[in-house]
């Protein structure tokens, strides 16, 4: 079975090697016709411990790390403005 591969917004950072991130999807309601948002967060692991609330990141599916983390970070698409100036 193919690993499920999602990209999101990291929206919390604070626990070591954890990150949550939040991914939004969009979907066509079946009678109205309207398209609605809906979003999600999982819980990844970062084993570089260096991405920050804001960043873009690509994370892929994976084995059981903890109760919540099924989830891994792949690499980092873009980093957020407002995280560069804090550095």
């Amino acid at each position: 079975m193919p690993k499920r591969i999602l990209s999101g917004t990291i929206c919390k950072a604070t626990n070591k090697k954890t990150v949550v991130v939040e991914v939004e999807r969009t979907f066509k309601h079946p009678i109205y016709k309207k398209y609605i948002k809906r979003s999600k967060k999982y819980h990844a692991h970062d084993e570089t411990d260096a991405l920050r609330v804001g960043d873009k990141v690509i994370i892929e599916e994976t084995r059981p790390i903890s109760k919540l983390k099924t989830w891994k970070v792949v690499n980092n698409e873009k980093r957020s403005w407002y995280t560069m100036r804090l550095t």
